[in-house]
């Protein structure tokens, strides 16, 4: 792997810009279903309140575990 020299306010914005883009697609998928809350729409489409949103399920937990790992980042950061 390359390594390349970024200033640290610059990585930062590139951080925040993909967090934001993260959490428009989960906002997306939320308001698709017309729920609020991650874990209530997974839970509702496990025992299946909702119907065929198994592909919105998986990716909304796709999406949560990335927002988590690159929130953990910038704290981690933050803390430099």
């Amino acid at each position: 792997m390359t390594m390349i020299s970024i200033e640290k306010e610059t990585l930062k914005e590139l951080l925040d810009s993909k967090l934001k883009q993260i959490i428009e697609k989960i906002n997306f998928i939320l308001l698709k279903w017309n729920y609020n809350s991650i874990e209530k729409f997974l839970k509702d489409s496990r025992d299946g309140t909702i119907e065929e949103a198994e592909m919105d399920a998986i990716s909304l937990i796709n999406l949560r575990d990335n927002r988590k790992k690159w929130m953990d980042l910038k704290i981690s950061w933050s803390n430099d």
